[in-house]
């Protein structure tokens, strides 16, 4: 299966703590079916010093799941599916189903 959600996507969280926030997707993690989205699903975590780096408690985004998700559409930034489309030149893309908008460049 072909992913519908990849690294630098902008997506909208659906469930959750954080539901209705919109972040740039940072690393996709297909087996576990998580993604880390920046500034969603914060979590502060105690660091001990060392010599590299400084301690204190670090604030960082923990992985979400992928069914928490939905790709923003690239029209009006709002929630919507993802489906795929063979263009003319061969090439696969994905299309948001709300606008029938191309989300890959």
């Amino acid at each position: 299966m072909a992913a519908k959600i990849k690294k630098g996507d902008k997506v909208v969280v659906l469930a959750g703590r954080d539901k209705g926030k919109t972040g740039e997707v940072l690393q996709v993690m297909p087996k576990d079916e998580r993604a880390l989205v920046r500034g969603v699903n914060m979590i502060a975590r105690h660091q001990k010093q060392t010599q590299t780096q400084e301690g204190g408690i670090i604030r960082k985004e923990a992985a979400i799941h992928l069914s928490n998700l939905a790709v923003a559409d690239p029209k009006d930034g709002k929630a919507t599916r993802v489906g795929f489309k063979v263009l003319d030149d061969g090439r696969k893309v994905r299309v948001a189903t709300r606008s029938g908008e191309q989300i890959d460049a």
